[in-house]
């Protein structure tokens, strides 16, 4: 029997946009994160809840531009959410996916892509 855990974190990071046709000044949003993972054990959600946290901790009250592992990248949703799974991967979770929402009515969802079959 295996358990599908989701976790809820908020926390609040500057960041600016540099892209071609679309420049936006440094500004400030109250971001939420969630992931979901697969847990053999509810008594992983300990381990779980460490690695969210770890990361919430790296990105809390920064301006996520000058952060080494988004160097050279713009920090969207869309990255954060990506860079969220891969620590989540690393930290020897399975996570199916995490959703960062930047604003009410903008979010991006990064998920872990289904196995593929041999047919």
């Amino acid at each position: 029997m295996s358990f599908t855990l989701s976790l809820h974190r908020a926390f609040v990071a500057d960041h600016f946009h540099d892209l071609p046709g679309f420049q936006e000044d440094r500004h400030g949003h109250n971001w939420e994160v969630e992931a979901a993972v697969e847990l053999a054990l509810a008594a992983d959600e300990p381990a779980f809840a460490e690695a969210l946290d770890a990361w919430v901790r790296g990105v809390d009250y920064r301006l996520l531009n000058e952060l080494p592992a988004l160097a050279g990248r713009n920090p969207t949703a869309e990255v954060l959410a990506e860079w969220a799974l891969r620590e989540l991967q690393a930290s020897a979770l399975q996570p199916q996916w995490v959703k960062i929402r930047e604003k009410a009515n903008y979010w991006a969802l990064c998920r872990v892509p289904a196995a593929s079959v041999d047919r």
